[in-house]
């Protein structure tokens, strides 16, 4: 079993940060691990799939508070 990575320490943001501070935080890391940039680094694309998978989940407000509430738990 592989431990889950925090969303919020993915996006390297505070748990009391506000929307358009998580929404910049992910818009500058998908621009750094994003896979056209690093062609042929499977790392990077790694990378960038867990970012966007953790704006996915911190962008909406009902997903943020189950995320916060139960962690990675409430999305299996």
């Amino acid at each position: 079993m592989t431990a889950e990575v925090d969303y919020y320490e993915l996006l390297e943001v505070e748990r009391t940060a506000d929307d358009a501070t998580i929404k910049s935080s992910y818009r500058k890391l998908a621009m750094r691990y994003h896979p056209d940039k690093n062609p042929g680094c499977g790392d990077s694309e790694a990378r960038f799939k867990a970012i966007s998978q953790a704006y996915d989940c911190l962008k909406a407000p009902q997903k943020r508070a189950a995320y916060d509430r139960y962690g990675h738990e409430a999305f299996q």
